[in-house]
């Protein structure tokens, strides 16, 4: 009796270690399986999306290929869950290659400072580096500067007006314009009255060189053209 009981419990021991064990290589098989498919998903996700979120994409992934390797000892066939992982390896390292590649490229074109346009140049000339944009803000033009403001607007054109043409002087007349705008408002600003007869004075002198260079590079565009 003591015998069979002995040999019944050996058997329940057994068969609860094989159940234990097979319990062990099902939960090994989902891991590489969910290694697997994680990195089939990656490849299906739009490229911008997958940029964007590649820090936290690449942290699940290494979490994964972490549990999928250790798997691998409670597995019976190691050798081609060891196939199944190296490929996805592959699969993924070429995915990462191409990402930072492109956010390497995109960083470098970031890095890279847009060419001037021909319009900025003149007004970089005209007002000083970066003082005038796109948006015509000249808020920063005041009644303790305005003067210089004309001084090295007008000595500058009259310095280059053999070099310009003919949209170069268009830009020269609206940017003379819209200091002459903000004149109006430092005016009442308190602009000394000494700053502004010398101010006088420029524009009596750049009116008539802006009107008469102006219709010249006009009039010779004409010529070019008919020739």
């Amino acid at each position: 009796m003591k015998s069979r009981n002995l040999l019944l419990g050996t058997a329940v021991i057994a068969l609860g270690f094989t159940s234990c064990k097979n319990e062990k290589a099902t939960e090994a098989e989902k891991k590489v399986d969910t290694y697997v498919v994680y990195v089939d998903s990656i490849g299906n996700v739009a490229e911008a999306d997958a940029k964007t979120n590649w820090e936290a994409i690449d942290a699940s992934y290494q979490m994964r290929i972490n549990d999928a390797e250790a798997a691998l000892e409670n597995l019976k066939d190691k050798e081609k869950a060891q196939e199944r992982i190296d490929a996805s390896k592959a699969k993924y390292a070429a995915l990462r290659a191409k990402m930072q590649a492109d956010m390497e490229v995109k960083v470098e074109a970031a890095a890279t400072p847009s060419p001037v346009n021909s319009k900025q140049k003149l007004r970089n000339a005209l007002f000083g580096q970066g003082k005038i944009g796109d948006d015509m803000n000249f808020s920063w033009v005041n009644k303790d500067n305005i003067h210089s403001v004309y001084q090295q607007f007008i000595h500058t054109a009259e310095d280059n007006k053999d070099s310009y043409s003919r949209e170069d002087w268009d830009e020269i007349k609206v940017m003379y314009e819209a200091l002459d705008s903000r004149k109006n408002t430092v005016e009442k600003e308190g602009l000394s009255s000494d700053d502004n007869r010398k101010i006088a004075g420029l524009k009596f002198k750049f009116a008539p060189m802006l009107k008469v260079n102006r219709m010249g590079a006009k009039s010779e565009e004409m010529r070019d053209a008919k020739q």
